[in-house]
């Protein structure tokens, strides 16, 4: 009988990505892939270390693959299994751990797949981990996630990634465009192209720091390939984010009107001491740019909360700079001292009631943010693809600017196009929509 595998996968789109890769891997090796509440032989966790809660939840997983099968060989792999890999080998129940080096060689390691005494360890210095390894994610039958960088060479304060995962490197447009044309022959309609930092795209390209292409031919290079009808920037530095990038995607067939910008604090001192390689005034040029050339476009904001000194004066800065300013979303973040890093060490930290306090305040003007984004829709004309999900009933959907749609399950919706006509909200937040024409193509 074919052995089977299972996985779980903490963290960002880059990580899902990676699953898949490492997935496929198996599967060449004769695996059997089924899901993580399932009877398997090996389990394999990809971890991630950006929040505090993201480590804390690794061992309650390790403790739902030993509830499937007691006798399962358990592997994990990652960001925080490059960081801390003997805090994860002392894990009850985990087998091996493997660096970021040799995460995408895990079949190498495995034998009879008989259960360790200890966990055995194989990790590297993050310096050896300046090679890059191709992958893309099919997390449904609608959207696939595209890596196209890893690494970061940024110094931000707060931040473990360039610990976990080494120098910015990128695939070679080649390869990035191959990969496309995979994902495209699948039948998948669109593509959200992910990494740490894609705006550094091309540094490391061939080895080195050369840069052969930039971050703008890749998306100039995509917007050609046949078959893939949308194409998404997942998150892009504001000072890595040009006008060019922005004027070409305005002018796009396949790159949708979806921008996710990292602000982390509206402060200027806090932006400093972060590290950040901007101030306010350059990212309010990047959303008045957008909406310049996209009124319609959607603007998503990572922040941070809590940060070492931060003062109510200063977070109050930040609230009413977002506030001000004509953004979708927020993603909010509660800084957690991570070891290691700059921040950790510094002084004035913020009390944690007070860290939760300020997120729930920017979760409320998220809140606000959206549903002020979704009414400047209303009355207009979308077009929406369809996801494969059966949620209570609905079908869901996201128009090609992000406004997340509902309409009664029809499996026949299911990774299709449609132009519609946003009519209302309803009472959970979700739009409702008029049909206005047959399936797009």
């Amino acid at each position: 009988m074919k052995k089977k595998v299972a996985f779980y996968t903490l963290g960002c789109k880059l990580n899902f990505s990676e699953t898949s890769t490492i997935a496929r891997g198996f599967e060449q090796e004769g695996f059997d892939r089924v899901a993580f509440d399932q009877p398997a032989d090996m389990y394999v966790i990809n971890t991630c270390s950006v929040t505090e809660n993201a480590d804390k939840r690794f061992k309650t997983i390790v403790k739902q693959a030993q509830k499937a099968n007691p006798m399962a060989f358990v592997a994990a792999v990652g960001c925080y299994a490059q960081l801390k890999p003997n805090e994860l080998a002392a894990v009850d129940g985990v087998d091996l751990v493997l660096g970021a080096t040799e995460k995408f060689k895990i079949t190498d390691y495995i034998n009879d797949l008989s259960k360790n005494d200890f966990g055995e360890v194989h990790s590297c210095e993050i310096q050896e981990a300046d090679f890059y390894v191709g992958s893309y994610a099919i997390g449904d039958r609608t959207r696939a996630f595209l890596k196209v960088q890893d690494g970061c060479d940024y110094k931000c304060t707060y931040c473990t990634i360039p610990l976990a995962r080494g120098i910015s490197r990128s695939d070679t447009l080649q390869n990035v465009l191959q990969n496309a044309a995979e994902i495209s022959s699948q039948g998948i309609k669109e593509i959200v192209l992910t990494g740490v930092n894609i705006g550094d795209y091309g540094k490391g390209e061939f080895g080195n720091k050369k840069h052969e292409h930039t971050f703008l031919d890749l998306v100039k290079a995509l917007d050609r390939v046949a078959g893939i009808k949308r194409l998404r920037i997942s998150s892009i530095e504001p000072n890595l984010l040009r006008n060019e990038t922005i004027d070409f995607v305005a002018k796009s067939e396949a790159f949708v009107p979806h921008f996710h910008i990292p602000l982390q604090s509206g402060n200027d001192a806090i932006l400093k001491q972060m590290r950040r390689r901007y101030l306010t005034e350059l990212y309010v040029d990047r959303v008045h740019r957008i909406k310049h050339v996209m009124p319609h476009a959607c603007i998503g904001v990572d922040v941070i909360v809590g940060f070492p000194g931060e003062t109510d004066e200063q977070f109050l800065e930040t609230y009413h700079f977002l506030n001000d300013l004509e953004i979708s979303y927020l993603h909010v973040f509660t800084y957690s001292e991570r070891d290691n890093t700059v921040a950790a060490e510094m002084s004035e930290p913020v009390a944690p009631e007070i860290r939760r306090k300020r997120s729930k305040m920017l979760r409320g003007l998220s809140v606000k943010k959206r549903r002020a984004f979704y009414e400047g829709q209303l009355g207009t004309t979308r077009t929406v693809l369809f996801e494969g999900e059966n949620k209570e009933g609905y079908i869901h959907g996201f128009t090609e600017n992000y406004v997340k749609v509902k309409a009664p399950w029809n499996p026949d919706l299911v990774n299709t196009l449609h132009e519609v006509k946003l009519l209302r909200i309803d009472e959970d937040g979700l739009v409702r929509f008029g049909w206005m024409a047959a399936v797009v193509e």
